[in-house]
């Protein structure tokens, strides 16, 4: 079995954490190096991981400047041949890392492979079956947004392409496929590999509408790799019209109507058809302007009590009860 490295940054996150360690350790992966950097948390966090020190390979709390020096201190720490990262608010499903490593070895020269999510609430309620299509370079380059924690790495690739860039705060996690995908193939496999938690103190929840403006940033930086410019300028009004569409789902979730409308008009302007693929967010959107934005919130609402196919499939109504302490 190849070696794995999981790293897992906190900061604060002590309602969390202990659930994160055991979704990672309940892997029962044999061949399993785990390192988790804190921030210097004064919420009994280190008091939680000081409880799993015996099965961790490294840890530390102490200052740092953010998520991205946390997360590049452990990956370059890392010895396995696979690694990743798990947030310290997020879950792996059962059995993610021995899928991973399985579809790994039948992928030789990938660099990269990512499964899909489910999203939860506070309560443990499944809430949306985050899908992702087999998208390659192109893709991620026309703003397809791929989910963090169902993400495993060749480190080898990693180290080519380099660790996270510590200047951003938001699409730092897009911007390293990007440039792994530039040297090696990155594959889809639809089989559910991590929980990622929606709760009011997410970063892509409480920051969403700073989160949207990482989206131009990430757009100019593209525009400076001859590869990435290449395929904007074949298909530069769907890309831009991804751009506007991805700052737009943010600005609605940071409760900004009026600039979301705008961001999606952009969108619809340019390219149609990457717009309308969240039709029902413009709707929700528009209705919001409008003042009758609860009825959206009814739909949503109604939403939310359902249980996603993918857990119906695998038997799972509440994913706060897998890994109880």
């Amino acid at each position: 079995m190849l070696p794995v490295t999981i790293v897992t940054p906190s900061y604060n996150q002590a309602d969390y954490l202990e659930q994160t360690i055991r979704s990672v350790l309940g892997q029962n992966y044999p061949n399993l190096e785990y390192i988790i950097v804190d921030g210097g948390s004064s919420d009994g966090s280190v008091d939680i991981i000081r409880k799993y020190a015996d099965q961790l390979a490294w840890w530390v709390s102490e200052p740092d400047s953010g998520q991205a020096e946390a997360i590049n201190k452990g990956l370059q720490r890392a010895s396995g041949d696979i690694v990743a990262w798990l947030n310290s608010d997020d879950l792996y499903a059962p059995g993610a890392i021995p899928q991973a490593v399985a579809e790994m070895e039948k992928r030789p020269h990938a660099g990269m492979l990512y499964g899909n999510a489910v999203s939860f609430d506070q309560s443990g309620h499944p809430l949306n079956d985050l899908v992702f299509d087999d998208w390659g370079l192109k893709g991620l380059v026309a703003f397809n947004i791929i989910c963090q924690p169902a993400v495993f790495m060749r480190r080898e690739i990693l180290e080519q392409a380099g660790y996270l860039h510590e200047s951003y705060h938001f699409l730092l996690d897009h911007h390293l496929w990007l440039r792994i995908a530039q040297l090696a193939e990155i594959g889809h496999i639809p089989s559910v590999w991590a929980f990622a938690r929606h709760h009011a103190d997410a970063k892509n929840v409480a920051q969403a509408a700073a989160f949207s403006q990482d989206a131009y940033r990430l757009l100019d930086w593209m525009k400076t790799q001859p590869d990435l410019a290449k395929i904007i300028a074949r298909d530069q009004r769907k890309v831009l019209a991804a751009a506007h569409r991805f700052r737009a789902r943010y600005l609605l979730d940071g409760g900004c109507a009026w600039p979301a409308i705008k961001s999606y008009l952009r969108s619809l302007s340019l390219h149609p058809q990457t717009a309308l693929v969240e039709w029902q967010r413009i709707v929700y959107a528009a209705l919001s302007i409008l003042g009758a934005g609860w009825l959206g919130a009814i739909y949503y609402r109604w939403q939310r009590k359902k249980i996603p196919a993918s857990m119906h499939a695998l038997g799972i109504k509440n994913i706060n009860t897998l890994y109880e302490k």
